[in-house]
């Protein structure tokens, strides 16, 4: 059986590449990373008129077949069929901002130059409509010698144009496999000033009005980028998805803790006392269980991302910051890489390729750990809902003003470190930002329940795989060796007995001075792996720990009694600051090809936390008398 054919996407960043990629796979795509570089590779299958099914490949954004960051590389590696164990795609399709065809056009005529079977995907053909540009399709295909559709990504049907003429090409090159692969062509350099000579010839002919359309609204930029205006409508957006976090995830996680107290007490009533019940009550029900409450906040903090950077605004605000973080000594380009840094780690500091300068891209790599992770969301939320009152303060949430600064705690120890690095370290010059601006665009709800859809499912995925695992050992080494012949547990708890117990008391003699006690020593220790996990060892250490057989329904009552305010506020300081999980160092590792800067960055943010978490535990204690 032959292999489906296989199509690749190409364009400028920000031309909706990736929106008709989503449009025209659905949930039928793989995201992972190109053998031997980080560089993201995102896979799917699109389903055409006739039945049969296209493989479509989404490639990183690119301006140039002259590769000047490592995603263009890949992009031209992958066209020329260079990677190790992939031919060179079937198809090449290029995707076009409608709206910006000087910018665009250049890169499609380098790619006519590879000599590869080619189509053109005039994207956003709705917005050039509505700002009253004219394109001549048919002239536009003749100039360019290739078939060119209109799509709109934003739009359920809006792909349905591209995806006859990919059926229309498979029936006239049934022998299409091995086509072009022997001799896919090469990217001579061409000289810019002839491509943009050429450029505005076929403009000339296809879209005459086309430099005359604006492709901006000049009142609304008047204010997003004004220097002063603008930063304060950014603090404003900011804090808006801080107090929502809170307020709108308050009942789908009520429901959720409902939902596994039932299944908790469904359980302990329907099971007789034993390991296997304890290991599914107190540890999988009570560890994995503790951590899914949270999904609720983490998919709030992504859809208000997702609606950021689907608007344009996100390219925005990284002009708006260029200069402040200059001041600093980061480009403006580490804006996009630090933001992203919210959601989790390792994306943000695999975005660095694209900051040319070593020292500048290093210098994020360090710092983008200080950003608030989503996985530090599930401790904050704990500790805020156990110890902050729901209370408002001008008519603001409390516990969102509190999550508010904990976010802002971070973002200025990372500029403070910022500063330490390219002052002390690794010394280099400010490099202004030079960055395209997207169009303003209404976000596309198809888009935005795909993207948070795929952020759910991977979520849930460490949930049943990392976490889980973590939660079946740390309930093992929790259990076992059992107290002996004779215990009785006005002595205290049995997992004092246990391997973790043993362990927790150890590192309880470390930890004691910043007000930890051996139940979160224990809890720190998973919490490598992946920092949510913190979050379900509390829950299966307390669980374990309690006098009565059973989970507690709601574990923040039970810190709420067995903590002080001192070392709530110690723990909250300690993953501002918390050493990195496992899985970034591993990142870093593999993006600065060294072991000495995972090292370096482990180790200063260890310091950081101590230091924090002491300072703070001490103040508190002494405020509080």
């Amino acid at each position: 059986m032959n292999a489906p054919a296989t199509v690749a996407l190409v364009g400028n960043p920000n031309c909706g590449k990736t929106a008709l990629f989503n449009l025209m796979t659905g949930a039928r795509q793989k995201v992972a990373n190109y053998a031997g570089v980080t560089v993201e590779r995102k896979v799917g299958s699109a389903r055409l008129a006739d039945g049969s099914n296209v493989a479509v490949v989404d490639l990183p954004g690119a301006y140039s077949l002259n590769p000047a960051t490592p995603d263009e590389q890949v992009m031209l590696d992958v066209l020329q069929g260079r990677r190790v164990g992939e031919d060179a795609p079937d198809l090449v399709v290029a995707v076009v901002d409608a709206t910006n065809l000087r910018m665009n056009l250049r890169l499609v005529l380098e790619l006519k130059a590879l000599n590869r079977p080619l189509l053109v995907a005039l994207n956003m053909a709705d917005v050039a409509h509505a700002n009253g540009l004219a394109i001549d399709v048919p002239g536009l295909a003749r100039e360019l010698g290739c078939p060119v559709v209109e799509t709109v990504g934003v739009q359920s049907n809006g792909a349905a144009a591209l995806l006859q003429k990919l059926q229309d090409w498979l029936q006239t090159h049934p022998q299409r496999a091995g086509l072009q692969h022997a001799n896919a062509g090469s990217a001579a350099p061409r000289d810019v000033a002839l491509l943009q000579a050429e450029v505005r010839r076929i403009l000339a002919l296809v879209a005459p009005q086309a430099p005359r359309v604006g492709r901006f609204q000049e009142r609304m930029d008047a204010v997003v980028m004004h220097p002063v205006w603008g930063l304060v409508l950014l603090a404003a957006v900011l804090f808006l998805v801080f107090q929502a976090v809170f307020s709108w995830a308050a009942l789908p996680m009520d429901l959720i803790k409902e939902a596994m107290a039932a299944v908790a007490e469904w359980v302990t009533g329907t099971m007789d006392d034993g390991p296997l019940r304890s290991l599914l009550v107190d540890g999988v029900i009570a560890g994995v269980g503790g951590v899914v409450v949270f999904l609720p906040q983490i998919l709030i903090l992504f859809l208000f991302i997702l609606v950021l950077e689907d608007s344009g605004y996100l390219p925005r605000a990284a002009f708006l910051l260029d200069n402040l973080m200059g001041r600093v000594g980061l480009s403006g380009r580490a804006f996009i890489p630090l933001l992203s840094s919210f959601a989790c780690a390792i994306p943000g500091i695999m975005a660095t390729r694209t900051i040319a300068n070593w020292r500048d891209r290093l210098a994020t790599i360090m710092i983008a750990p200080l950003m608030t992770c989503s996985a530090r969301l599930p401790v904050y939320a704990l500790v805020i809902g156990a110890f902050i009152p729901e209370r408002s303060v001008g008519g603001l949430s409390l516990r969102g003003l509190t999550l508010f600064g904990l976010y802002v705690a971070g973002v200025v120890s990372a500029m403070a470190v910022a500063w330490l690095l390219k002052r002390v370290w690794m010394k280099s010059g400010y490099q202004p930002l030079m960055l395209e601006l997207p169009p303003y665009r209404v976000p596309n709800l198809r888009h935005l329940a795909l993207g948070l859809w795929e952020r759910a499912r991977i979520f849930l995925e460490r949930v049943g795989g990392t976490i889980f695992t973590l939660m079946v050992l740390l309930w093992f080494f929790s259990t076992y060796p059992h107290p002996p012949v004779g215990w009785d547990p006005s002595q205290g708890p049995a997992i004092q007995y246990s391997v973790a117990g043993m362990l927790g008391r150890a590192l309880e003699v470390v930890f004691a001075p910043i007000g930890f006690n051996w139940q979160i020593s224990i809890a720190l220790v998973p919490g490598m792996a992946a920092r949510e996990v913190a979050v379900g060892a509390l829950g299966t250490v307390y669980s374990l720990s309690a006098a009565s057989n059973g989970v507690a329904e709601a574990l923040a009552p039970v810190l709420a009694q067995g903590w002080s305010v001192a070392t709530a506020y110690a723990l909250l300081a300690w993953f501002v600051f918390a050493p990195q999980c496992l899985s970034t160092l591993a990142v870093v590792r593999r993006e600065t090809n060294s072991w000495r800067y995972p090292v370096v960055m482990a180790g200063y943010l260890f310091g950081l936390a101590y230091a924090a978490s002491f300072v703070t535990y001490r103040v508190t204690l002494w405020l509080l008398g």
